[in-house]
């Protein structure tokens, strides 16, 4: 039996428990390890933005805009800090429309290009391809890749936006958080205090402009606990792959940590010794810039498992 979650109304939408990762938020369901759920997220802007009113519009308006709001906190039964969540990624529903934004004082080339104005264009989403239209009525098909852009657990003392990845995961914004794959997720208080939202049907690599794809969604998951299992950042785990997933600034420090992060993951479960891992890697691995528009900059380490299967 699948349990359903669902999103918080408009109305009840909280700042503090909507839009942050903290210790004090107060969940709004029970989950036992190991349950498969059903979790209805807004898209980044609480459905605000939609055909009959732009980002501009809800700009000038006197309508709270809410960013980035998660459906949770969820409470994950015996999660205690030193635990690993563990996140089977099942599925994740699309809309037939999804919304790309710029908006001012925010993107990766603000300050770069003229200042931005708030812009809006809608996106229509039909047989797995988002049509993409140029301002010149041109077309061209994107293929969907749906995936969970802010997914994160409490930090173990503060509360943390939800625009801000970090080591409680967060606003990652990287697309390996798909279907098929499994998400690791540091527990640093009782509980778990997990929360997610800002799906994308579609992201390039650094989400330039600050939006992608924009869409509400059903994610589709099953949560387990590892107990004693401790880890300092996110991983994903998928059908060939291992990786690790740091944020910081400025951008090389992130791809430091990250791939930091994967030599002790190969020390710790697969006997690699450091110097070897790290010298390893460097033959080896792979990396994506996942978004370089948040607080702080994500990047993905990557290692394929034939390497591992073969040791």
């Amino acid at each position: 039996m699948v349990r359903k979650i669902r999103k918080t109304p408009f109305e009840e939408l909280s700042f503090v428990n909507n839009c942050t990762f903290g210790p004090l938020n107060k969940p709004v369901a029970t989950v036992k390890p190991g349950e498969v759920v059903e979790v209805e997220t807004w898209d980044c802007f609480a459905n605000l933005v939609k055909p009959d009113q732009t980002l501009k519009d809800v700009l000038e308006s006197d309508t709270p805009l809410y960013d980035n709001p998660v459906t949770g906190p969820i409470y994950i039964e015996g999660a205690e800090p030193g635990d690993t969540l563990a996140i089977e990624i099942i599925s994740i529903s699309i809309p037939d429309m999804g919304v790309t934004t710029v908006v001012p004082g925010f993107g990766g080339l603000e300050g770069w290009l003229k200042s931005s104005p708030p812009l809006t264009k809608f996106s229509k989403i039909i047989d797995g391809k988002v049509i993409y239209t140029l301002n010149d009525e041109r077309e061209t098909n994107i293929p969907v890749k749906p995936f969970i852009g802010t997914i994160g657990v409490s930090p173990a003392s503060e509360a943390i936006s939800t625009v801000t990845p970090g080591k409680h995961g967060g606003n990652m914004d990287t697309p390996e958080v798909c279907p098929g794959n499994r998400l690791y997720l540091p527990v640093a208080a009782k509980g778990a205090l997990l929360g997610l939202g800002d799906v994308h049907a579609v992201q390039g690599d650094g989400e330039i402009c600050g939006t992608a794809i924009e869409i509400p969604s059903i994610v589709t998951m099953k949560v387990d606990l590892i107990k004693n299992k401790s880890i300092d950042w996110p991983r994903i785990e998928s059908s060939d792959e291992i990786m690790t997933v740091c944020s910081a600034r400025p951008l090389e420090d992130a791809v430091r940590l990250a791939f930091l992060e994967l030599i002790k993951w190969l020390e710790e479960d697969y006997e690699l010794e450091r110097y070897d891992a790290y010298m390893f890697l460097s033959v080896a691995a792979k990396a994506r810039l996942a978004q370089i528009v948040d607080p702080l900059f994500t990047v993905v380490a990557k290692l394929p498992k034939t390497h591992l299967q073969r040791m």
